[in-house]
């Protein structure tokens, strides 16, 4: 075949594809998500505090099962994070099991990512892989629920763990979204003792200086870590006006209250000139009662089975509680 009719078919072949109604439809559903119609296309279900709230004490139990049964995890900060973990997955994000490769989802990155078993039991409850296989084999022989994130596993983007990278890649995420025009936003969930790493602050200016709105980035300030309290290793006593001199928009709520944090999600939506930094105030081992919060022991600890049941006790007290509220 001649060269010019070889690129006259394959001139024909483009249009064809560009022009059918399939693709007129996909250019028109991606237009329309950017245009806000994100929640319509998502057939998104109300917002609810209190069902979203007993999710995330469900997902604390298991959490306490996936490390009783493996022996080791870092169980203080799993409990800490939890709401914000819920919260994103199932309030604010685009992202599901059915479109975790649609380059237009939102994207999330778990910074801190030795509370990867909140993670997992999260990822399980949205359908990426199943809770009782979570439980079963995490951090187990062989598994890949290994013990910080692993990107082999469906929903999970990058492998984290070594603390000070994950801001840092969701500026390239974001910057890259912009650039080519999606309406993805990029989420990342850091830790306060990891906020101690140069990278985050190197992140930190660097988002500011392209200011990339599409950015969200949470710190967990539930102010412990594993060699005691984030003011005794490294302080953080004015955080929020550091990061805002990086030029970012920071907004501080309770981080275990999940109405809160819906209220400062979407509040982040509404800037549009710079990244948002929402500090999470959250209690170390929030929701496992008077033995396990607050405490900086917790940040990796294995329950005996009297701590066990007294965990679960104070699970189910503060589901009840909610409930009947």
């Amino acid at each position: 075949m001649a060269l010019k009719e070889s690129k006259d078919l394959q001139r024909k072949a483009r249009v064809f594809r560009e022009e059918s109604p399939g693709a007129i439809f996909q250019q028109e559903l991606k237009q329309y998500t950017r245009n806000g119609g994100n929640e319509a296309i998502m057939n998104k279900q109300e917002f609810d505090a209190k069902a979203l709230t007993v999710r995330s004490l469900e997902l604390r139990k298991v959490v306490l099962d996936m490390i009783m049964k493996s022996g080791g995890g870092h169980i203080g900060g799993d409990f800490s994070v939890m709401d914000t973990l819920v919260t994103l997955y199932f309030d604010q994000m685009n992202i599901s099991p059915e479109n975790q490769d649609d380059p237009d989802r939102d994207y999330f990155i778990m910074s801190k990512g030795h509370s990867v078993e909140s993670y997992y039991a999260v990822l399980a409850a949205k359908g990426f892989f199943e809770t009782e296989t979570v439980v079963n084999e995490f951090s187990q022989f062989g598994s890949r629920f290994i013990g910080h994130p692993n990107n082999e596993l469906p929903g999970i983007e990058m492998n984290s763990g070594s603390l000070g990278h994950g801001l840092p890649v969701s500026v390239g995420m974001a910057l890259a979204c912009r650039k080519e025009n999606r309406a993805s936003r990029v989420y990342t969930v850091m830790g306060d003792g990891e906020v101690a790493e140069g990278s985050v602050w190197e992140g930190f200016m660097a988002a500011g200086h392209y200011k990339l709105a599409n950015l969200c980035a949470v710190v967990d300030r539930n102010r412990l870590q594993i060699s005691g309290t984030t003011e005794q290793v490294m302080t953080h006593e004015n955080l929020h006006a550091q990061i805002e001199s990086f030029g970012w928009n920071v907004i501080e709520t309770d981080g275990n209250d999940i109405a809160k944090l819906h209220e400062a999600f979407e509040q982040a939506k509404t800037v549009t000139d710079r990244p948002t930094c929402i500090i999470a105030n959250t209690i170390k081992g929030y929701g496992g009662g008077e033995i396990m919060e607050n405490k900086a022991a917790w940040h990796h600890h294995v329950p005996n089975q009297e701590e066990y049941d007294q965990i679960v006790k104070a699970l189910e007290a503060k589901k009840e509680g909610v409930l009947h509220e």
